[in-house]
């Protein structure tokens, strides 16, 4: 046993002052946000080096126009495959009078089987074509409501308005009951469980939604009463988001306003967390794409933005946002193309931004500067009066109606051939898609550093606490025991619990009759979880998902939440191969939860594993897609992996080391 521990810490390179073994922690350290920390430092460096890039375009009005075209080029890599535009199939259900206006109730297919529900505001002014604009929708459970005033406004103003039910609102809710009633507590809570199924086939719920308002413009073309060549878009807080995920990919637009909504990606993630799932496109970070840059592939068309003092969306980073945009505008000669208007308000499109919002529309769709604004009607109407389905839901309405579970279904049986196909490659060519999943360049090469931050002595064991330090990348925690009884072929065996390697080893029952049969035991915390969780008051638990304020800031970035543990779990074998008391002892793996997909990976790609026992997790992806409902999804999602593999294929792959527990 002397010579073992001898071997142990002759390995060490540095010896750091003894952890507390009341708790056992292994870091050096103490910092509760200190891998959020580390996160915000990848997202610095990528939005510094877009900052640079967008100083040297502005020099010229062909630097920002080859600005612009990349960013755009850049958006269209990462948001996924749309299909071919097929038919409509839309009608007028029903229409509603009010004071100056006439609401007709519309719905249409913007896919076969998927209903889209909305509301025209035609103006009774008795003009043959009228300019128009979509009205995206915030996110009030009820979507477009019974009515929108700012609908109302630009509808006795002259300009017709489509107001668009998006997934998950109004008429379009997808977590409901027989009865069509919601099964969540609201529509940010339902878009961000929607989401993580749509990450896994390679979209996002963001994309669906750009889809389905482009599919409503398509309609607003096919009428003759609307002027197809002064088309607007507009809307507040997640129609803000909507808007400015429009512009780069729909040119038909001739004027736009973002409310309540732009800010700069950077500073809120910072402040605030990741906000709602259908608020971010994986990779925005990676591809160096900022809030402001989404609104800047409208240049150098009339943009407005609207943003109140006290509203919790940033005003610091809308300020800062904005000066890029007037750069750029002034730069491509267009400067009074782009306005901003700043309120003593906080949330939404409250009066005096509305006025602002008309007066824009009015300058740039009927030429009229300086217009003089009717107000709006106040007309009531309610939800009975203005559905366009009977029983105030499409999916439980109308017969044929398909839900965005079944879709995702339907493109997972699709899939299956390309997934077939995909793992009967070889090793080195599933490794190498494999890894980009992860958000990996290559295995890692940096050698490791082991540093021993404690050694106790205890009742027929030696109890080691290291910190595994790889550059650039957060260090691993373990703790070691080396058993008096342990053999030469003794098994390693290695501990991965999600409750963290404190739940494990707090309980002595729990390995006692590993360390008398000899086993080698190490539990470790890899980052975000353990010595490193992300504290649970930084997430809103409306979200379902106990680490989302990391897992979608690591998404955002380019570097999945699971390949970050997947590095760490090489580390701990690197560990494994190099401490000459563990060098050349078979390692087995007991994982559970969140470390159970990244074992699978892990065993994969290194065979150092000789086998692992998985228990309490994710099966199949596929179960994302069926239901939704599932709490820590984001925990587990790689962007786009259903095209190329599923969780039962790689357990195949692994060809017997890796089996189930439960």
């Amino acid at each position: 046993m002397k010579n073992i521990a001898k071997c142990m810490l002759g390995l060490v390179g540095v010896c750091l002052p003894l952890a507390a073994q009341n708790d056992f922690r292994a870091l050096g350290w103490s910092q509760s946000t200190a891998y959020h920390s580390y996160l915000m430092r990848e997202v610095h460096r990528q939005y510094l080096d877009r900052q640079m890039e967008l100083s040297e375009a502005c020099a010229s009005k062909e630097g920002v126009r080859e600005y612009i075209d990349e960013c755009v080029a850049r958006y269209k890599r990462i948001v996924g495959d749309f299909p071919e535009r097929g038919a409509l199939n839309a009608r007028v259900v029903g229409k509603v009078k009010g004071s100056g206006y006439t609401i007709e109730k519309i719905l249409f297919e913007s896919l076969p089987g998927r209903y889209v529900t909305a509301h025209l505001y035609l103006p009774d002014n008795g003009a043959e074509k009228h300019p128009a604009s979509l009205e995206l929708c915030g996110h009030g459970l009820w979507g477009k409501g019974p009515s929108s005033r700012s609908a109302r406004l630009m509808a006795v103003n002259g300009i017709a308005v489509l107001v668009v039910d998006p997934i998950g609102q109004g008429e379009r809710l997808q977590l409901i009951d027989a009865e069509g009633k919601p099964l969540t507590r609201g529509a940010t809570t339902e878009h961000t469980l929607l989401n993580a199924g749509l990450n896994l086939i390679g979209t996002s719920l963001a994309a669906q939604e750009f889809w389905d308002n482009s599919r409503a413009l398509d309609y607003l073309m096919t009428r003759s009463d609307i002027d197809g060549d002064k088309i607007g878009v507009y809307g507040s807080s997640g129609g803000g988001t909507q808007t400015a995920y429009f512009l780069g990919l729909d040119k038909r637009v001739k004027v736009a306003a973002i409310c309540s909504f732009f800010s700069t990606r950077e500073r809120t993630i910072e402040m605030q967390g990741p906000s709602d799932g259908c608020q971010h496109i994986p990779y925005e970070g990676r591809e160096r794409l900022e809030v402001p840059d989404f609104a800047l592939m409208m240049a150098p068309r009339p943009l407005l933005i609207l943003s109140g003092r006290y509203d919790f969306v940033d005003l610091w980073g809308a300020e800062q946002g904005f000066q890029e945009l007037k750069k750029c505008y002034a730069a491509l000669g267009y400067p009074e193309k782009v306005d901003m208007l700043e309120v003593e308000t906080g949330h939404g499109l409250g009066h005096e931004k509305q006025m602002k919002l008309v007066r824009w529309f009015k300058q740039w769709l009927q030429g009229i500067s300086d217009a003089e604004v009717v107000e709006a009607p106040d007309d009531r109407f309610t939800l009975q009066e203005t559905n366009c389905t009977d029983k105030g839901q499409v999916n439980v309405a109308l017969p044929g109606a398909v839900s965005l579970m079944e879709e995702n279904l339907r493109a997972y049986q699709d899939g299956q051939a390309g997934r077939d196909d995909f793992v009967k490659q070889g090793h080195e060519a599933i490794k190498g898609k494999m890894l980009e999943l992860l958000g990996l360049k290559s295995l890692p090469q940096s050698p490791i550093r082991i540093e021993e931050t404690g050694h106790e002595s205890l009742r027929g064991y030696e109890q080691y606490t290291y910190q595994l330090v790889r550059e650039g990348e957060m260090p691993v925690p373990c703790v070691v025991l080396v058993p008096e009884t342990v053999r030469p072929d003794s098994p390693v065996e290695i501990h991965l619990h999600e409750a963290g390697k404190q739940a494990f080893l707090g309980e002595y029952t729990n390995y006692s009759a590993s360390l008398t049969d000899g086993t080698i035991l190490i539990a470790a915390d890899f980052r975000g979880l353990g010595e490193t969780a992300d504290p649970a008051f930084y997430t809103d638990a409306k979200y379902w998902n106990w680490e989302y304020r990391i897992a979608m800031t690591s998404m955002h970035a380019g570097r999945p939440l699971m390949g970050q543990r997947v590095t760490d779990f090489l580390t701990l074998l690197d560990f494994c191969s190099q401490a000459e008391a563990l060098k050349g002892h078979p390692v087995r793996v007991v994982a559970d939860g969140v470390y159970a997909p990244v074992t699978l990976h892990a065993a994969f790609l290194d065979n150092r594993i000789g086998e692992a026992s998985l228990s309490r997790s994710v099966k199949s992806w596929k179960s994302y897609l069926e239901n939704p409902m599932q709490r820590d999804m984001y925990s587990n999602v790689l962007y786009g992996v259903l095209r190329y593999y599923d969780l039962p294929d790689l357990l195949r792959l692994c060809k017997g080391r890796v089996r189930y527990a439960d």
